[in-house]
């Protein structure tokens, strides 16, 4: 049927599927949940000829229940590990996804992203991420956080692995109208763009500020620019987003409207049979299963959603305006066009951490933000390794 006929892959346990498996986003609120289609990319996945061996554990609700959590940690699954180190954490939200395929449970895996989610697990495990466009790959049947950011997105372990699975999950949804606007924008190929010579003239800005969060993945970025510019890219450095880090209260606020009004959403559409049926029914079901929901970090981010009113509310729509205008008129779209970039480049994150209940997750430093909010493309491809650790 295609070049994935056959091959076997995993998805997120965010994404639907109607089959005997349960759609549950790690929550233990959903087990029995059994949606009544696939989603559309487990749609596609199939008609491409993928053999979906079953669906990986995550950080619950996508990494949306509590500002201190611990990245791969579920209620269902209990904590993902990383295969690199099993006391290293797998990142997240799409750890398992990311997990299953370094330690070569599948040959690819779909993850889903809203701000960092396809990349990070993705560079915590040595693989190749994309994080499509917005609207390129339709949402309809994934559990949601938030619409204005939200996207499935391939995770393997060559550039040539991702770009046939994206192949196979692109295409308009009417279920999803966010995809209209990937018509004639879509590629019917991805592999079509494998090029060894495709560094040859490409003007890439270094987004600076990124980077000095550890010297040893400094080096390491040093060396990958060296020989891509021995393969005749050209850099400019440096080549920062100038409005990094002015966006980050709005971008929460909009995620804290949007995954009330779309998880409802979502929970109102599986039926009469839904084990709940409202953000609040999740909430009340975490309250009465603490010892199970909420041993190590609590829901004040569920809690916050909560207390939010419609999408109608001024402050949202003000805080989205302001996302949309920092990231992209005054953001990436600004030094892109100032320096006449190709891409922006900059480390995905740092070596594994190691997991902390107690604690939670120890980012050291990286990118994602600005293309999440933006809706903006984002790849991450293995660097090298700190200590035997990926970056």
């Amino acid at each position: 049927r295609s070049p994935l006929h056959g091959i076997p892959i995993l998805i997120k346990d965010n994404i639907d599927t109607y089959d005997r498996m349960m759609t549950t986003a790690g929550s233990l609120a959903l087990v029995g949940s059994k949606p009544a289609q696939d989603a559309f990319v487990a749609k596609k996945l199939r008609a491409a000829g993928a053999v979906i061996l079953g669906k990986t554990n995550l950080s619950e609700w996508a990494n949306f229940r509590s500002n201190k959590s611990s990245s791969g940690w579920s209620g269902r699954g209990g904590q993902t590990k990383n295969p690199y180190a099993l006391d290293r954490n797998p990142c997240g939200s799409s750890s398992g996804s990311g997990v299953a395929v370094a330690a070569n449970l599948c040959a690819a895996a779909i993850g889903t992203e809203t701000d960092g989610s396809v990349v990070c697990p993705s560079s915590a495990n040595s693989l190749v991420g994309i994080k499509p466009t917005v609207g390129l790959v339709s949402r309809a049947g994934i559990i949601p956080i938030a619409h204005s950011q939200d996207t499935a997105g391939p995770m393997a372990r060559t550039v040539a692995d991702a770009a046939m699975l994206l192949t196979a999950m692109v295409g308009e949804d009417p279920r999803d109208p966010m995809t209209k606007e990937s018509r004639g924008k879509a590629a019917p190929d991805y592999t079509k763009f494998l090029d060894r010579d495709g560094l040859r003239g490409m003007r890439i800005g270094v987004a600076r500020k990124h980077f000095g969060f550890s010297e040893r993945v400094d080096m390491l970025m040093s060396d990958l620019g060296k020989e891509m510019k021995s393969l005749g890219a050209v850099f400019v450095d440096p080549a920062d987003i100038p409005t990094s880090g002015k966006f980050d209260d709005s971008e929460l606020e909009v995620l804290l409207y949007e995954f009330k009004a779309d998880l409802n959403t979502y929970l109102a559409g599986l039926g009469p049979q839904a084990p709940v049926k409202s953000l609040k029914d999740v909430i009340d079901f975490n309250n009465r299963n603490r010892d199970r929901e909420m041993p190590y970090f609590g829901q004040d981010l569920l809690e916050k959603a909560q207390a939010k009113g419609p999408l109608t509310s001024k402050a949202y729509i003000q805080a989205l305006n302001k996302n949309h205008l920092l990231t992209r008129a005054q953001g990436i779209d600004f030094i892109m066009r100032k320096h006449r970039l190709d891409a922006l480049v900059a480390p995905t994150g740092g070596p594994p951490w190691p997991t902390d209940w107690l604690n939670g997750d120890h980012f050291s430093g990286g990118y994602s933000s600005a293309s999440a909010v933006a809706g903006y493309p984002h790849i991450t491809v293995p660097a090298g390794y700190v200590f035997g650790m990926p970056v």
